[in-house]
């Protein structure tokens, strides 16, 4: 950093967190907090502004999730660092924000120390992962080392199955029939499915699937 501060950007919905987490960081003498964001969208606006070193994320916020930012920004400025900073430790939360570009994946409900260490060892460019993320992590590869890897593995699996019966031509009602859903639950995974997969509309969906031999 050359003795200059480390700059840092809050991107979270909850603003009783974000000003717990500036002062957190008020105490450090190598880190500058330059900004902050309520919703993914905002993150984005921000992190393209402001050129932080380490954009502190959280995964669900409104007007553009957590995930989605992740992807911009990293996409926009390769060398802005993100540290996912959360309550979700699911495989699928884990492993989609890795995919993202995430270089570090935290517990919101880490000691100070431990957030500081993560923070600082982001902006000097390691990977850093919360002590729970890191077993999920270990965990996840001693059980899959041996199986194939689900086709589209940032997708959940109910996902995937909406996917593949969208791949067969069937329409939203035919859906949630098939998999007993309701339109609504269909309609919210198809939305997800386009955010993951980056792509604009159905037929582009489809043709992905399609592409990568989903049946």
């Amino acid at each position: 950093m050359n003795g200059e501060p480390l700059t840092i950007l809050i991107a979270d919905d909850h603003p009783l967190f974000r000003k717990g987490l500036r002062a957190l960081l008020a105490t450090l003498p190598q880190v500058e907090v330059v900004g902050e964001a309520a919703n993914g969208s905002e993150a984005v606006r921000l992190a393209a502004q402001l050129q932080p070193d380490v954009v502190l994320m959280d995964l669900q916020m409104p007007n553009g999730d957590g995930l989605t930012a992740v992807r911009a920004i990293v996409a926009a400025q390769p060398s802005v660092r993100v540290l996912v900073v959360t309550m979700f430790q699911d495989d699928d939360s884990i492993f989609a924000a890795m995919r993202a570009g995430a270089r570090g994946y935290v517990l919101k409900d880490m000691d100070d120390d431990d957030i500081t260490r993560a923070i600082l060892a982001v902006g000097r460019g390691d990977a850093i992962f919360s002590p729970a993320i890191a077993t999920r992590i270990m965990h996840f590869f001693s059980i899959t080392s041996a199986q194939p890897r689900p086709m589209f593995p940032e997708l959940t699996e109910s996902e995937r199955n909406v996917l593949r019966l969208m791949t067969k031509g069937l329409h939203n009602d035919a859906i949630a029939q098939q998999l007993s859903f309701s339109p609504k639950t269909v309609r919210n995974y198809i939305s997800n499915i386009f955010t993951k997969l980056q792509v604009a509309d159905r037929a582009q969906a489809i043709v992905r699937a399609r592409d990568a031999g989903l049946k």
